[in-house]
């Protein structure tokens, strides 16, 4: 079944610029993790380089749970990028019963962010990437 084509005009209306509050200084990435763990929804973060991590988490008995979930779900979005050559995957949202998690890649760095189902991810990725 062929698929409509949207018109310019249905593509182009925007409701109006998205506002970032810019609360923390451009570049402190473990500041503005910590700022957006506070946001309502979020349980919490995993952030790690190639010699640390750092966690922050509400239920600190579940942290392997979540550091095997965050290598999991890194190694898939690799896998899956090279079988369908989709190149390299920045973000992926994993959205499961209870809970929802947004993986990004900033250079070296790999960040896990864990939130209640309900949270708005989109927003928390867009403020990752304005900063």
């Amino acid at each position: 079944m062929a698929r409509k084509k949207k018109s310019a005009q249905e593509t182009s209306a925007i409701a109006g610029p998205i506002v970032v509050e810019e609360t923390v200084p451009k570049g402190d990435l473990r500041a503005l993790l910590d700022e957006i763990k506070n946001c309502e929804g979020v349980i919490g973060y995993i952030l790690r380089n190639t010699s640390t991590a750092s966690i922050n988490l509400d239920d600190p008995a579940k942290i392997t749970d979540y550091a095997i979930l965050t290598s999991s779900a890194f190694e898939a979005s690799k896998d899956l990028s090279k079988l369908f050559d989709l190149g390299n995957v920045e973000s992926s949202i994993f959205d499961g019963r209870k809970i929802k998690m947004l993986s990004v890649s900033i250079g070296k760095k790999r960040i896990s962010i864990f939130a209640e189902k309900g949270t708005d991810l989109g927003k928390i990725l867009l403020k990752l990437h304005t900063s």
